[in-house]
């Protein structure tokens, strides 16, 4: 983890080089903010564009760093990417999840959980342009599309039983493959992603299950759609379906839905107010986060994100 925290500091220094490469720049707001996953597109998914303001022949860089709070939890996401000729993103990311009301688990077995834990999960990814260009194939029905690989690491601390219990991995890789299409005149941008993953709760409770559970993986979609108020301003929606693997071996465990697993859903709105600062601000629905500690609540709550680009 110390490695990647260094590794972050270096590629938000680093910002300071390659804004001399990127120039000319994209317009306002077409290329995304970060996601809490690092990649380049909404909050919650990622788009098909390549991260910061380079484009054809240039690099540029991106930092972000979200907090995101709903009723019984926390997350903090920082990071960093960098954008390559318009074709290559790498990214690096940090978040660091608030699994407080997990001490609960101790009164279903003496599973040792401290109070206050929390989970840090690091996240390396890369995303590819394969073809089109959302800007440049504005005025036609050519999407750019994108495939990405986001590799994730958990650490669960004193919920590492919790994690032997359950049989889930610390390690996985999601795959995606995306689409976004910019309708210019129209300021209307809308993004399609695939994504093939046995993540519970996008990695923070592990991959994959112990059986009755679903351990494979499963291809799951995620839609963002945005409205560019002016150049200045954007609003949206997302939505992003969840494997829901441990479900089942809840129920045979005798915690009925207490492992349930529900899709995320957003309400945003975005603020550039020049091409190197972003600011997002959104109402987030995660539905049920281990919902048998939770009272089955909803999880619902606000997201702030922050964004430099260059």
């Amino acid at each position: 983890m110390k490695t990647l925290t260094t590794a972050l500091v270096i590629g938000a220094a680093g910002l300071a080089c390659t804004a001399a490469q990127a120039d000319t720049g994209k317009l306002l707001l077409t290329g995304g903010v970060s996601s809490i996953d690092g990649a380049a597109g909404g909050g919650l998914t990622p788009w098909a564009v390549i991260g910061s303001n380079a484009t054809a022949g240039e690099i540029g860089g991106s930092a972000f760093v979200t907090r995101t709070t709903t009723q019984d939890y926390g997350l903090t996401a920082y990071g960093a990417a960098a954008g390559i000729y318009d074709r290559v993103e790498v990214s690096l990311a940090r978040q660091d999840f608030d699994a407080s009301p997990a001490i609960a688990l101790n009164g279903v077995a003496p599973f040792g959980v401290m109070p206050g834990q929390h989970i840090v999960m690091d996240i390396v990814g890369i995303k590819v342009k394969v073809a089109g260009d959302a800007v440049l194939d504005s005025d036609s029905l050519m999407p750019q599309i994108a495939v990405g690989l986001e590799h994730k690491s958990v650490s669960p601390g004193s919920l590492s039983s919790v994690f032997n219990f359950l049989g889930t991995k610390t390690n996985g890789t999601d795959f995606y493959v995306n689409a976004t299409k910019l309708f210019l005149a129209q300021g209307i941008l809308v993004n399609a992603t695939l994504r093939n993953t046995n993540a519970n709760q996008n990695g923070l409770l592990g991959f994959g299950s112990a059986a009755p559970g679903k351990d494979s993986r499963s291809w799951v979609p995620e839609v963002s759609v945005a409205y560019l108020l002016s150049k200045n301003w954007a609003i949206g929606a997302e939505y992003r379906a969840k494997p829901n693997n441990l479900e089942d071996l809840g129920q045979a465990a005798g915690l009925g839905k207490g492992l349930a697993e529900d899709a995320w859903k957003d309400i945003f709105v975005a603020w550039a107010p020049n091409k190197n600062v972003s600011m997002t601000l959104a109402y987030v629905d995660l539905g049920r986060i281990v919902p048998g500690v939770t009272a089955a609540r909803n999880q619902s709550g606000y997201y702030l994100s922050a964004q430099l680009a260059f």
